[in-house]
């Protein structure tokens, strides 16, 4: 009993593993050589910043951006048509400015939000 419980339990392990792998993560480079990553889905972004991961889940915002925040950890993420900006609340710090994807340096929308509002193009 005990084997079989460790077999589904690690076959539940891997299987998660692998779907957070295979999830498309994009690079936003930023202002003064700052970087991260996201990955997720436009409910909730796990974002990659100084080698440590976290989820931001999307909050209201004010029209023409998204935002994610994380309680927690302080991170907010604000994404505008053009740029992102990376913030700490709790330390009242911006940590990152004028950050895109390489997509948005050709004028496109990260992958992302390219159909979540306010960013929907009829």
């Amino acid at each position: 009993m005990k084997k079989s419980l460790l077999i589904v339990a690690t076959a539940g392990l891997l299987g998660s593993a692998s779907a957070i792998a295979s999830e498309e993560v994009s690079t936003w480079t930023c202002s003064e050589s700052k970087q991260f990553k996201t990955s997720g889905t436009t409910e909730t972004v796990r974002i990659t910043w100084e080698s440590k991961t976290f989820d931001l889940k999307r909050e209201n915002s004010l029209p023409g951006s998204l935002r994610y925040k994380n309680s927690n950890s302080g991170h907010d993420l604000v994404v505008l048509g053009n740029k992102a900006m990376l913030f700490n609340i709790k330390s009242g710090t911006r940590l990152a400015d004028f950050c895109q994807t390489a997509e948005m340096k050709t004028g496109k929308l990260p992958h992302l939000f390219a159909n979540s509002e306010p960013f929907t193009q009829n």
